[in-house]
């Protein structure tokens, strides 16, 4: 992880800072995790996080307000969350983590994208062991915030690796351990500007630019669907 892990991060994000759909998404993962857990994130930690991500990206507050609110309503859309996995140009492993109202329409242009841009679905499961499933936090460098105490003390709750770049503090840990280690911060009031649960490669590959022409215009169509969350890719 570490340094690759963020610049990983920092590739994903330039994408997605170039697309007009973040709040769309980032409501529909408040959408989701209210009708999951109630209205109230004091009670609703998934809700508390949705909202923390989604005011990390300068979400207006009367978006997310209105994204509870749809949930609530007695005839709000019900999402099914669901993951495709496939192999595009080049060779390129692909996981895309989708939240969609009608799974017929969903894996229709799930296959049409792989299939027109040189690549297809493979069957679920079929990637897992080339993609480790991390939670991953950000927090903002503090003078008051002692990284080698804090290491310390969060081991028991998860830790795996923490790391210090360009001013923020990036924790690391299973994926099973997210809420035990969210609980763990949240204990000590430590501020966390984004978290979530990520997939990292094991065996990250290399590509040519000329391959790379190919990969991006698959990835671009598949991001560009409004039933998409997240897409990860085997990408050095």
């Amino acid at each position: 992880m570490g340094r690759a892990f963020e610049y990983r991060r920092a590739s994903k994000e330039k994408r997605w800072g170039k697309m007009s759909r973040v709040f769309p998404r980032l409501a529909k993962n408040i959408t989701i995790a209210t009708k999951e857990g109630g209205p109230d994130p004091t009670s609703n930690s998934k809700l508390r996080t949705a909202i923390q991500n989604a005011k990390a990206e300068n979400m207006p507050k009367d978006n997310i307000d209105a994204a509870i609110k749809r949930a609530t309503a007695k005839d709000s859309e019900n999402f099914t969350e669901i993951m495709y996995e496939g192999k595009g140009p080049h060779g390129i492993l692909v996981f895309v983590e989708c939240a969609t109202d009608n799974n017929t329409r969903t894996v229709a242009n799930m296959k049409m994208y792989f299939n027109k841009l040189g690549g297809m679905l493979v069957p679920t499961g079929s990637l897992e062991f080339m993609f480790e499933r991390k939670a991953f936090f950000e927090i903002a460098e503090d003078p008051s915030i002692n990284i080698e105490e804090l290491e310390f003390e969060l081991i028991d709750a998860g830790l795996e690796q923490i790391d210090l770049a360009d001013g923020i503090i990036y924790v690391y840990s299973d994926y099973k351990d997210f809420s035990t280690l969210t609980h763990a911060l949240e204990e000590r009031k430590i501020e966390v500007l984004k978290s979530g649960l990520t997939r990292i490669p094991t065996n990250p590959q290399e590509f040519t630019e000329e391959q790379l022409v190919d990969i991006e215009k698959l990835i671009d169509k598949i991001e560009d669907d409004d039933d998409v969350q997240a897409v990860y890719t085997n990408m050095a």
